[in-house]
């Protein structure tokens, strides 16, 4: 099963305050341990939701609109983990680090895979999920 664990913003966040250099050394010890047990396959920090754009979309019309945006509805990093549960997903978020140093909320939602999708996924609609999925993967590595 693979999850994206999102790091909801705070005021410090979203005010661009960077990190500690003691909270980057225990975020990045944190980092090490998941990716040795094989489970870290992507993570990130964001910056603040004033740099950020949302896009609207209603029937064919489309709006801009810019940032900042409501510490309710932003996160300032994320990770995207592959292990065998939730439970699982759940115990290694407990070993995380107070990701802000101050009140934190961590969100962790599990990703779609294409089995999630049924008879809706063709088997045309897969070999393009395929394909696509390889393509990414050969990109990343040449980069």
């Amino acid at each position: 099963m693979r999850f994206m664990v999102m790091i909801k913003a705070n005021k410090d966040t979203e005010a661009g305050v960077m990190p500690s250099e003691q909270l980057l050394s225990d975020m990045g010890k944190y980092n090490e341990e998941l990716v040795k047990a094989g489970i870290m396959q992507a993570g990130e920090g964001l910056h603040p939701s004033s740099k950020a754009v949302r896009v609207r979309f209603d029937g064919t019309k489309r709006s801009v609109e810019h940032g900042p945006f409501p510490t309710s509805e932003v996160y300032c990093g994320f990770w995207i983990w592959k292990v065998k549960s939730q439970e699982e997903a759940i115990e290694w978020l407990k070993k995380c680090p107070n990701p802000t140093g101050a009140q934190a909320e961590i969100d962790l939602r599990p990703i779609f895979e294409a089995e999630d999708f049924g008879a809706e996924l063709t088997p045309e609609l897969r070999q393009q999920d395929d394909r696509l999925r390889a393509q990414l993967e050969k990109q990343q590595k040449a980069s």
